[in-house]
């Protein structure tokens, strides 16, 4: 049964303003060329995401294909130590993880560069489709299953890395905020756990492959918490497009088990969090980043009042 589709403007896949191969300073492309051993003859960027750092599909002249990225210490400080903290967790993940590998990472003339393993693979269709999140959920169920227990990665608890957002409920006019503050208070009892997660599961993390096998990338923001949790964040874009994500829950390995009430407590603390940053002014590195919250944000919305009952 199709739900309640929300529009958007918004263009998947198209909503990044990244550097292009040719905009790298000399020194870096060719250091880049000697860590891949032939030279560059094509670079695809990948335009999802929100962030302006260089990311691109790079094929050498030798054939071989690598995803790279690149970000100025200097003019970049802030993506440059994401890419950094991508990479440092990317290497402590585990076998089995369905994760791009690796590769290398470099520090070039205030550049940092980091290599992984090139995907045959696209990014979920959009509208999703019930086949794409069938691909992306069993990924995250064997995230949760390899990941748990975390592996020895220096990470927060997600207690520790969300106490600050139920407080975000302070800056945010909503009509029932007292009730969604209440929820959200109560994160650290149902957020609590051994797993490594992710956080960060949307459309433009996630690669399906010809086989139907889907990927996760971007290991930016994982943290330590309940194994359920990235299965719950997936399902926001699924829900917001008008796929029914409440039967899906209903049939799901980890969330059938998950408390109704827990579920909740989580959507109200990420609605908390989507609503004051949809507020926040709009970066000029990232001119759909606020579009994008405000869409997750009505989604939830959206979600959680229908499922407590408020639209009665």
């Amino acid at each position: 049964m199709m739900g309640r589709v929300f529009p958007t403007v918004i263009p998947h896949g198209r909503t990044a303003r990244r550097l292009s191969w040719v905009h790298l300073p000399p020194l870096v492309r060719r250091a880049v060329e000697q860590r891949l051993g032939s030279p560059v003859v094509d670079a695809v960027s990948q335009d999802g995401g929100y962030t302006p750092g260089f990311a691109s599909v790079l094929t050498c002249d030798d054939g071989t294909r690598t995803f790279v990225k690149a970000a100025s210490t200097k003019a970049q400080r802030l993506f440059a130590d994401a890419y950094r903290e991508e990479a440092r967790k990317l290497a402590g993940l585990p076998a089995g993880v369905p994760a791009p590998g690796l590769l290398w990472t470099d520090e070039v003339a205030d550049w940092f560069l980091l290599a992984t393993e090139y995907v045959d693979a696209r990014a979920p269709h959009r509208p999703w489709t019930a086949e794409d999140l069938a691909s992306a959920s069993a990924m995250t169920v064997t995230i949760a299953e390899s990941l748990t227990p975390a592996p020895g990665i220096a990470l927060d608890s997600a207690v520790d890395d969300f106490a600050s957002w139920p407080a975000l409920w302070d800056r945010v006019t909503h009509p029932r905020r007292d009730e969604l503050r209440a929820l959200a208070d109560r994160y650290a009892e149902v957020v609590a756990g051994d797993t490594l997660v992710h956080t960060d599961i949307r459309d433009d993390n996630i690669l399906v492959r010809p086989d139907g096998s889907a990927l996760l990338c971007d290991w930016t923001w994982p943290t330590v918490g309940a194994a359920w949790l990235d299965s719950l964040i997936l399902l926001i874009g699924p829900r917001g497009d008008g796929l029914d994500v409440d039967a899906h829950i209903a049939a799901h390995p980890l969330l059938a088990s998950v408390p109704a009430e827990d579920v909740d407590v989580f959507l109200a603390l990420i609605l908390g969090y989507f609503a004051a940053s949809a507020d926040q002014p709009v970066p000029a590195t990232s001119p759909h980043l606020r579009a994008a919250q405000a869409w997750q944000r009505d989604v939830i919305d959206h979600w959680l009042a229908e499922r407590r009952g408020w639209h009665a």
